[in-house]
């Protein structure tokens, strides 16, 4: 039975599909008026912690990077996301669904997170006009102690 519903919940809150848990530290960039709503507030349900901003100034436990073709330079946006949490982490990057204002082609966004150093691991639908795309850095770059 909890199988079903969690299965309910993933159709009810997108942010479920995204693994989020709760107590996680999430930081949002790129936001814009055209973010999906639903999955912001999903997150912030499933965290129970309000997102924080590109000002916040200790680890989070994920990134949530908005991006459109028009925001610039991808590789440059990913190095900024990791920035602020540690190797294996996620970055979750939602870009306009094919057709949408702002699409941003696939082989840009594998080229870029490779670029970054981060391993594409999944992909989502993260609501109407957006994709989810989930970014690791590789636990084993970790660099040994000297």
């Amino acid at each position: 039975m909890s199988a079903t519903a969690d299965h309910a919940e993933e159709r009810t809150n997108p942010a479920a599909r995204l693994g989020f848990q709760p107590g996680q530290v999430v930081q949002e960039l790129g936001y814009d008026d055209d973010a999906e709503q639903a999955l912001r507030e999903g997150i912030e349900a499933v965290t129970g912690t309000e997102l924080v901003d590109e000002d916040h100034d200790d680890v989070a436990d994920a990134v949530v990077l908005w991006f459109r073709e028009e925001d610039g330079d991808l590789t440059d946006a990913l190095v900024d996301a990791t920035t602020m949490i540690d190797e294996g982490a996620p970055v979750w990057l939602l870009t306009p669904k094919t057709g949408r204002a702002g699409y941003v082609e696939a082989s840009e966004i594998g080229e870029a997170a490779q670029t970054a150093g981060l391993a594409q691991t999944s992909n989502v639908n993260a609501g109407k006009d957006w994709t989810g795309s989930r970014l690791v850095t590789p636990k084993a770059a970790k660099s040994g102690k000297r």
